[in-house]
């Protein structure tokens, strides 16, 4: 079974999604801190995702304030970040 940790964001993602990529180098390229989910590797872990979002649309990011993005823009991750001052 999958667990988050609360202090740190997840990001649930498929290598061969677009919007995952684009996300997944967003936060590498900002330097945040982050643990990624390999939806391909794990597969159970797409209910984890689907239960926290209530959709089957990845990527599924998730904050340490609980907060989560369903297929988010740039611009969505970026303002998040700064809410949280992690950037």
């Amino acid at each position: 079974m999958t667990s988050l940790d609360q202090n740190q964001i997840t990001m649930f993602g498929a290598e061969w999604c677009r919007d995952c990529r684009r996300t997944k180098a967003q936060l590498d390229e900002l330097g945040v801190a982050y643990t990624y989910i390999d939806l391909e590797a794990e597969p159970a872990a797409a209910d984890v995702a689907k239960d926290i979002s209530g959709r089957t649309n990845i990527p599924v990011v998730v904050y340490p304030d609980s907060s989560h993005h369903v297929e988010p823009s740039n611009a969505d991750v970026e303002s998040k970040l700064r809410e949280l001052s992690l950037i």
